[in-house]
């Protein structure tokens, strides 16, 4: 089954159609206040995880039901969107999901209880298709120019540099205001940054029309959603549950047969809603599976890293020792190297072409994590191991979306950067119960005044995030080098 959309307009250079009186610059300056927004939602809450628990009324284990609620919409909506994006235009798509980020900030402004805060965190996570969308905005604004890939990559660079510093941003203002004001005044904040995106967006951001035409694939998105629907609630489930529920490994087994006929059925679709063969072309498959790979350690490892640091070594044996105030900083480190790696993402560029960026930049996320195995006794080894992974990690969030553009053609450039982001999340859902599994032997995750988690447990996640990312760089080495050139697409 599938809803027709009606025509595209395929047969039109994007670049004749794009004819608003904006300048590349202008639109740049315009989505950089987009990941302003963006950053201030990945920073702002999560020094006041507390404060939002006592606020609810609820204990600091409910609030991980919050990430993992958002994590299931960010998977089923990105691929929806992403598809979206090359129909109907990848402004009114970013418009679309700026307004349900909208709604759900100010739902959790106004929420009067866990359940309804829950859902309004869940509608939230619209926003993790805001840089895949943007990304897409520059790629087709400047096709035509010769420079396309180049100048998609700069703009990449430049936003993600955008989106990291406002992170730092966002934590040092909730922290800042939090025990000086009421709760929902602070939650008004982000809610307010978000609205005043919406209008952004609108008014300055140039319309595109879509350059996939066709229909939209009920039938496909159905299928993918039971796929995506079951591995994430088996994965839940695991750290939930623990490693010996039948439960969770019957959901994530349903979830990984269900491939079969999902993907049966969209090797024969005109318009499917995720395009399997350009998936699994030599120009894409390597992207995604870096996307994937490193989803691993930029969303699976953080939780693991703070209790590391907060756990006192004269009780454990191990750790930092280190009060709120030092992870803090230490994520603020992290932070600002991220910021580094997207802005000089060009330059490595540059120097080394755009896969031997990638390669180079993949190796420091392993070599960040990898340096965590023999030297995690001091915070100076834990300042450095986190700068050298931040500088990788920077590079890659910013130039795995210009990669796929690179690789895809016209019309499904809204899909293949979309994609790296639904990859990304689901690497890094995986790589969380993993690594629930390997530090739940004697404590807790979340809180390590309950409990130790054994030593070997913290070198079990640094061990596969480094092995994950040397993983990526071996697989990039694999992809044609036309995937990532000025000179077209075979």
């Amino acid at each position: 089954m599938t809803t027709n959309v009606g025509p595209g307009s395929v047969g039109q250079e994007p670049h004749e159609r794009l004819t608003g009186a904006h300048s590349l610059a202008a639109i740049v300056g315009f989505l950089v206040c987009v990941e302003l927004a963006s950053g201030i939602l990945q920073g702002y809450y999560t020094p006041i995880f507390s404060d939002i628990a006592d606020h609810l009324d609820i204990s600091d284990a409910d609030v991980n039901w919050f990430e993992a609620a958002q994590l299931v919409v960010s998977a089923l909506c990105v691929p929806v969107l992403a598809r979206l994006g090359d129909m109907i235009g990848a402004k009114n798509v970013l418009l679309l999901s700026t307004a349900v980020t909208a709604l759900g900030s100010w739902v959790l402004v106004l929420a009067p209880s866990f359940t309804t805060f829950l859902i309004g965190w869940a509608v939230q996570g619209a926003y993790v298709v805001w840089l895949p969308m943007e990304v897409a905005i520059v790629y087709r604004r400047t096709a035509g120019s010769g420079r396309q890939n180049l100048l998609t990559r700069r703009a990449a660079g430049i936003l993600v540099g955008a989106l990291e510093l406002s992170v730092i941003i966002g934590a040092l203002t909730s922290g800042a205001i939090v025990d000086s004001t009421s709760m929902t005044v602070v939650l008004m904040l982000p809610a307010l940054v978000v609205t005043v995106c919406l209008f952004i967006v609108w008014f300055g951001i140039e319309r595109d029309p879509g350059t996939g035409g066709g229909t939209f694939d009920v039938v496909g998105f159905c299928l993918i959603t039971d796929v995506i629907g079951f591995v994430m609630a088996g994965l839940i489930t695991i750290r939930l549950q623990g490693p010996d529920s039948i439960l969770a490994w019957a959901l994530v087994l349903v979830g990984l047969v269900s491939l079969v006929p999902f993907v049966r059925y969209e090797l024969a679709q005109e318009d499917p809603i995720i395009d399997v063969r350009l998936f699994a072309s030599p120009l894409q498959w390597p992207v995604q599976l870096t996307a994937f790979l490193f989803g691993m350690s930029v969303l699976g490892a953080q939780i693991p890293l703070s209790t590391f640091a907060r756990t006192d070594p004269d009780v454990a044996g191990y750790g930092l020792g280190a009060d709120a105030s030092f992870v803090s900083t230490l994520i603020g480190v992290y932070v600002v190297f991220l910021a580094i790696g997207a802005f000089t993402l060009p330059l490595t560029t540059r120097l080394l072409g755009p896969r031997g960026a990638l390669v180079l930049s993949s190796l420091l996320v392993a070599a960040g994590y990898a340096l965590w195995l023999p030297f995690h006794d001091s915070t100076g080894q834990a300042l450095v191991n986190m700068a050298v992974a931040g500088v990788g990690s920077g590079a890659l969030v910013a130039a795995l979306p210009a990669s796929a553009a690179a690789g895809a053609p016209p019309e499904r450039t809204g899909f293949a950067t979309g994609m790296t982001n639904a990859t990304k999340t689901v690497g890094g859902a995986i790589a969380s119960s993993i690594f629930a599994i390997a530090l739940a032997s004697t404590g807790s995750l979340e809180d390590p005044t309950e409990g130790h988690a054994p030593l070997s447990g913290y070198l079990t996640v640094w061990s596969v995030c480094a092995a994950a990312a040397l993983l990526a760089a071996v697989g990039l080495l694999l992809m044609p080098r036309v995937a990532t050139t000025e000179v077209g697409r075979p």
